[in-house]
Protein backbone atom coordinates (compact mmCIF):
# COMPACT_ATOMS: atom_id res chain seq x y z
CA UNK A 1 0.00 0.00 0.00
CA UNK A 2 1.66 3.22 -1.17
CA UNK A 3 5.42 2.88 -1.80
CA UNK A 4 7.86 1.82 -3.82
CA UNK A 5 8.66 -1.48 -4.72
CA UNK A 6 6.66 -2.22 -1.94
CA UNK A 7 8.43 -0.54 0.48
CA UNK A 8 6.49 2.11 2.54
CA UNK A 9 7.79 5.58 1.17
CA UNK A 10 7.59 7.17 4.67
CA UNK A 11 9.23 4.03 6.98
CA UNK A 12 11.32 5.20 9.83
CA UNK A 13 10.28 8.65 9.56
CA UNK A 14 8.25 8.78 12.51
CA UNK A 15 10.31 11.57 14.38
CA UNK A 16 11.76 12.87 10.76
CA UNK A 17 11.01 17.08 10.52
CA UNK A 18 9.18 15.96 6.85
CA UNK A 19 6.91 14.38 8.85
CA UNK A 20 6.16 16.37 11.60
CA UNK A 21 5.69 19.46 8.99
CA UNK A 22 2.98 17.18 7.00
CA UNK A 23 0.96 16.00 9.97
CA UNK A 24 0.84 19.73 11.48
CA UNK A 25 0.03 20.58 7.54
CA UNK A 26 -2.47 17.38 7.32
CA UNK A 27 -4.27 18.81 10.55
CA UNK A 28 -5.11 21.80 9.40
CA UNK A 29 -7.27 20.45 6.79
CA UNK A 30 -9.15 18.79 9.34
CA UNK A 31 -12.10 19.78 11.45
CA UNK A 32 -11.52 20.92 14.85
CA UNK A 33 -12.76 17.41 16.58
CA UNK A 34 -10.49 15.06 14.17
CA UNK A 35 -7.31 16.96 15.08
CA UNK A 36 -6.07 14.69 17.86
CA UNK A 37 -3.32 12.66 16.52
CA UNK A 38 -5.00 9.24 16.48
CA UNK A 39 -8.20 10.77 15.04
CA UNK A 40 -6.21 12.43 12.25
CA UNK A 41 -4.04 8.95 11.56
CA UNK A 42 -7.57 7.36 10.59
CA UNK A 43 -9.20 10.86 8.70
CA UNK A 44 -9.17 11.02 5.02
CA UNK A 45 -8.79 14.47 3.54
CA UNK A 46 -11.04 15.02 0.36
CA UNK A 47 -9.06 16.44 -2.88
CA UNK A 48 -10.98 19.78 -3.24
CA UNK A 49 -9.05 20.30 0.57
CA UNK A 50 -5.79 19.29 -0.80
CA UNK A 51 -5.70 21.03 -3.87
CA UNK A 52 -6.56 24.29 -2.36
CA UNK A 53 -3.03 24.29 -0.24
CA UNK A 54 -0.82 27.15 -2.09
CA UNK A 55 2.17 24.18 -2.65
CA UNK A 56 -0.40 22.31 -5.12
CA UNK A 57 -2.35 24.92 -6.28
CA UNK A 58 -0.43 25.85 -9.62
CA UNK A 59 0.98 22.55 -10.06
CA UNK A 60 -1.01 21.63 -13.71
CA UNK A 61 -0.76 17.76 -12.67
CA UNK A 62 -2.77 18.64 -9.37
CA UNK A 63 -5.37 16.29 -9.91
CA UNK A 64 -3.50 13.58 -11.12
CA UNK A 65 -0.64 13.93 -8.28
CA UNK A 66 -4.17 13.10 -5.72
CA UNK A 67 -5.28 10.47 -7.74
CA UNK A 68 -1.81 8.38 -7.85
CA UNK A 69 -1.13 9.22 -4.15
CA UNK A 70 -4.37 8.31 -3.07
CA UNK A 71 -5.24 4.62 -1.37
CA UNK A 72 -9.14 5.17 -0.67
CA UNK A 73 -11.50 3.07 -2.77
CA UNK A 74 -12.96 5.84 -4.67
CA UNK A 75 -9.81 7.29 -5.02
CA UNK A 76 -10.99 11.07 -4.07
CA UNK A 77 -9.47 11.68 -1.10
CA UNK A 78 -5.87 11.41 1.19
CA UNK A 79 -5.33 9.93 4.35
CA UNK A 80 -2.20 11.12 6.32
CA UNK A 81 -0.48 8.29 5.13
CA UNK A 82 -1.55 8.94 1.23
CA UNK A 83 0.31 12.66 2.06
CA UNK A 84 3.24 11.68 4.11
CA UNK A 85 3.60 9.77 1.14
CA UNK A 86 2.97 12.24 -1.70
CA UNK A 87 5.31 15.01 0.29
CA UNK A 88 8.23 12.01 0.33
CA UNK A 89 8.51 11.47 -2.81
CA UNK A 90 8.17 15.04 -4.12
CA UNK A 91 11.22 16.24 -1.05
CA UNK A 92 14.78 16.41 -1.55
CA UNK A 93 15.67 13.25 0.30
CA UNK A 94 13.77 11.04 -2.38
CA UNK A 95 16.14 9.24 -4.70
CA UNK A 96 15.63 10.05 -8.71
CA UNK A 97 14.36 6.65 -9.19
CA UNK A 98 11.58 6.80 -6.95
CA UNK A 99 10.72 10.21 -8.15
CA UNK A 100 10.76 9.13 -11.83
CA UNK A 101 8.71 5.85 -10.51
CA UNK A 102 5.85 8.40 -9.60
CA UNK A 103 6.45 11.17 -12.53
CA UNK A 104 5.85 8.33 -14.45
CA UNK A 105 2.57 7.32 -12.82
CA UNK A 106 1.15 10.52 -12.81
CA UNK A 107 1.97 11.08 -16.75
CA UNK A 108 0.40 7.78 -17.44
CA UNK A 109 -3.43 9.15 -17.68
CA UNK A 110 -4.93 5.68 -18.25
CA UNK A 111 -3.15 4.21 -15.57
CA UNK A 112 -2.04 1.02 -17.99
CA UNK A 113 1.47 1.16 -17.83
CA UNK A 114 3.11 2.89 -20.56
CA UNK A 115 2.63 6.57 -22.16
CA UNK A 116 0.91 6.35 -25.24
CA UNK A 117 0.00 9.34 -27.65
CA UNK A 118 -3.06 10.22 -25.48
CA UNK A 119 -1.13 9.94 -22.54
CA UNK A 120 1.61 12.33 -24.13
CA UNK A 121 -0.91 14.59 -25.54
CA UNK A 122 -2.97 15.03 -22.13
CA UNK A 123 0.86 16.00 -20.24
CA UNK A 124 1.51 18.62 -23.24
CA UNK A 125 -1.76 20.34 -22.53
CA UNK A 126 -1.20 19.88 -19.02
CA UNK A 127 2.33 21.94 -19.60
CA UNK A 128 0.76 24.33 -22.19
CA UNK A 129 -2.56 24.72 -20.45
CA UNK A 130 -5.54 24.45 -22.49
CA UNK A 131 -6.67 27.95 -23.24
CA UNK A 132 -7.02 29.14 -26.95
CA UNK A 133 -3.29 30.97 -27.14
CA UNK A 134 -1.18 28.30 -25.78
CA UNK A 135 -3.01 24.79 -27.08
CA UNK A 136 -1.24 23.60 -29.61
CA UNK A 137 -2.79 22.38 -33.30
CA UNK A 138 -3.20 19.42 -34.28
CA UNK A 139 -0.32 19.22 -36.11
CA UNK A 140 1.37 20.80 -33.63
CA UNK A 141 0.73 18.17 -31.19
CA UNK A 142 1.61 15.47 -33.61
CA UNK A 143 4.58 16.46 -34.68
CA UNK A 144 5.93 16.89 -30.81
CA UNK A 145 4.67 13.61 -29.92
CA UNK A 146 6.41 11.76 -33.11
CA UNK A 147 9.83 14.22 -31.97
CA UNK A 148 9.29 12.85 -27.92
CA UNK A 149 8.52 8.78 -29.58
CA UNK A 150 11.57 8.70 -31.82
CA UNK A 151 13.55 10.63 -28.93
CA UNK A 152 12.14 8.09 -25.57
CA UNK A 153 10.82 4.95 -27.45
CA UNK A 154 13.99 2.79 -27.52
CA UNK A 155 11.77 -0.69 -28.41
CA UNK A 156 9.55 1.35 -31.14
CA UNK A 157 6.31 0.17 -30.01
CA UNK A 158 4.81 3.32 -30.04
CA UNK A 159 4.60 4.44 -26.43
CA UNK A 160 7.07 4.66 -23.35
CA UNK A 161 7.71 2.25 -20.89
CA UNK A 162 8.86 3.16 -17.42
CA UNK A 163 12.83 2.07 -18.35
CA UNK A 164 12.19 4.22 -21.24
CA UNK A 165 11.05 7.06 -19.16
CA UNK A 166 13.28 6.59 -16.77
CA UNK A 167 16.87 6.66 -19.06
CA UNK A 168 14.89 9.55 -20.70
CA UNK A 169 15.20 11.63 -16.97
CA UNK A 170 18.48 10.08 -16.43
CA UNK A 171 19.33 12.35 -19.06
CA UNK A 172 17.91 15.28 -17.79
CA UNK A 173 20.21 16.72 -15.29
CA UNK A 174 17.42 19.12 -13.67
CA UNK A 175 14.58 16.20 -12.98
CA UNK A 176 15.44 15.71 -9.53
CA UNK A 177 15.71 19.50 -8.27
CA UNK A 178 12.48 20.24 -10.26
CA UNK A 179 10.57 17.09 -9.15
CA UNK A 180 9.67 18.86 -5.57
CA UNK A 181 7.20 20.47 -3.35
CA UNK A 182 8.58 21.71 -0.28
CA UNK A 183 6.24 22.57 3.20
Amino acid sequence: KGGFEGKPIAENTDSSPLSTRAHRRFCELLPQEQRSVEQSLLAQVPFEQILSLPELKANPFKERICRVFSTSPTRDSLSFEDFLDLLSVFSDTATPDIKSHYAFRIFDFDDDGTLNREDLSRLVNCLTGEGEDTRLSASEMKQLIDNILEESDIDRDGTINLSEFQHVISRSPDFASSFKIVL
